[in-house]
């Protein structure tokens, strides 16, 4: 009998499957793809996905791209990767000196340096009201992310034991009053420029409608840590930072540091029902309630039952990959600095477009997050006769279940911003959001966080119960469907792998 099985080969299910090989337990990992890595994986056309086929069909051979997440700055700010210190496991994070750009109507944009004076400067007007707001919150940034990456049921103690506690506890409080502030209908009352747009585009992560506290803790969060400067100990460079060869580089981390302790992954393996399971002491889910639910419900208790059933999902990301002949030709050079580019003009229109999407409408001008790599990792350029092909990596926000090709409708929105980007378009490949969940089944209907990113289903993920993550006896949920939600922080695996460690085998960790 193993110690442990987990399921799904996402960040969280491979961080909660170090956790626990590093504890010294049996860990195999079963993943229903042919590639480990769930929303961080970087492959090519013609690579073997599994059950969602190729959905790199028809792009040129040679060039990479990213199927979800691109861009990380939870891969050096989180406290589970702060531990396992990816640096120190070969990922190279490259950091472009523009974390985000925001291009606007007239050729103009707000552009996020990762020196906060700079940015301030350029914005001008809003430049005092920028600096007041995300200051305070970069340069205490840890207590900040402890806040947004705890289990939401306590004072995370990245507050209470900080270094100093009375700075991170006024950090706490300055948080909460910007998340009131930036997530109602107040929003407009600190900017009169072009900063709210700037910080417009980091709320749209969230894909929900605008404003809203969730969406305004996205981007406080974020904001900061596009200014931060974490490098006390040469560690981490901080920003929104680029993994070198892609978000792949991140799976492979992690999935040697398992082996090297032991562990095991095995790939193209659906887990459908309890048959599906090897005998083991502890299984953690790295997947929906829904998908769990599935797989194990007579199990589950059935008030928990009904309560994991009543899981909300949201709405969608539907992806455009491109590859280009050269770089995108944005009408203000400055926007080609960045690694992430929010594409949706000013704070109104962006508000409108998600509050359409929002009311199961598909926007004329819909908001689109792209990022260019090679700004920053030149390796992913690849030569193909006379020509230097480069990937670039799209999706806008669409409504759930949308099986709508979006490519029209993003090259129309870039072009916007960037004449002349259909000229370097060498091809493109759709994956509407009715496709998402293909290659990757924890995105119902295209729903990329797992579960609507609201404010309650943020706190109250996946249920209100004071331990979000453990189902039954030894069964445990630890996807982005748990605290605390989306992103590449592998935080839900090391919440959920610390609390199965301390109920099964009784090892308490203070730290991986």
């Amino acid at each position: 009998m193993l110690d442990a099985v987990v399921v799904g080969s996402g960040p969280n299910g491979l961080a909660a499957a170090v956790t626990l090989a590093r504890a010294g337990l049996s860990v195999t990992v079963l993943e229903a793809n042919a590639t480990v890595g769930g929303g961080a994986r970087t492959l090519g056309p013609g690579d073997e996905h599994g059950d969602g086929g190729d959905p790199l069909a028809g792009l040129p051979a040679g060039v990479v791209h990213d199927l979800c997440s691109a861009v990380h700055p939870m891969a050096w700010a989180s406290p589970f990767f702060r531990a396992f210190d990816l640096r120190a496991h070969g990922v190279e994070l490259r950091t472009p000196e523009v974390s985000y750009a925001q291009p606007l109507p007239g050729g103009r944009a707000a552009i996020a340096y990762r020196d906060l004076g700079r940015t301030a400067e350029r914005l001008g007007p809003d430049g005092a009201a920028w600096r007041s707001l995300l200051g305070p919150l970069a340069e205490q940034w840890e207590a900040v992310v402890a806040l947004g990456m705890g289990a939401h049921r306590s004072v995370p103690p990245g507050v209470l034991d900080a270094a100093d506690p009375l700075r991170a506890g006024a950090s706490a409080v300055r948080f909460a009053l910007a998340l009131l502030e930036q997530g109602t209908r107040a929003w407009d009352g600190r900017f009169s420029g072009d900063g709210g747009a700037l910080l417009t585009g980091v709320a749209a992560h969230t894909i929900t409608p605008l404003p809203s506290l969730s969406a305004a803790g996205t981007s406080l969060l974020l904001g900061a840590l596009a200014h931060a400067t974490p490098g006390r100990d040469g560690r981490f460079d901080g920003g929104w930072a680029i993994p070198r060869g892609g978000s792949g580089a991140i799976v492979a981390a992690l999935v040697a540091d398992l082996e090297a302790h032991g562990g095991t992954v095995v790939t193209g393996h659906r887990v459908r029902t309890a048959a599906d399971l090897p005998a083991a002491r502890a299984v953690l889910f790295d997947t929906t309630p829904r998908t769990l639910l599935g797989v194990l419900g007579p199990a589950v208790a059935p008030g928990l039952r009904r309560a994991l059933g009543a899981f909300r999902h949201g709405n969608a990301a539907a992806k455009v990959d491109y590859v280009l002949s050269g770089p995108v030709p944005w009408a203000d050079p400055e926007v080609g600095r960045a690694g992430t580019v929010h594409v949706g003009g000013t704070r109104a229109e962006m508000a409108a477009a998600e509050n359409a999407v929002a009311a199961g409408r598909h926007a004329e001008r819909p908001v689109c997050l792209v990022s260019d790599p090679t700004v920053v990792d030149p390796s992913r350029r690849v030569v193909a006769g006379d020509a230097e092909l480069r990937p670039l990596w799209t999706y806008t926000h669409v409504p759930a279940g949308s099986d709508v090709d979006v490519t029209g409708t993003v090259t129309a929105q870039i072009e916007r911003f960037a004449p002349g980007f259909r000229d370097v378009v060498v091809a493109s490949r759709a994956i509407p959001a009715a496709a998402m969940a293909e290659h990757n089944q924890n995105y119902a209907g295209g729903d990329i966080s797992a579960g609507a990113a609201t404010m309650w289903q943020i706190l109250a993920r996946p249920t209100l119960r004071a331990n979000p993550y453990r189902v039954a006896g030894g069964v445990y949920l630890c996807s982005a469907s748990t605290p605390p939600g989306p992103g590449v922080h592998g935080m839900g695996g090391w919440h959920a792998a610390r609390r199965a460690l301390r109920d099964v085998f009784g090892v308490r960790l203070a730290a991986l």
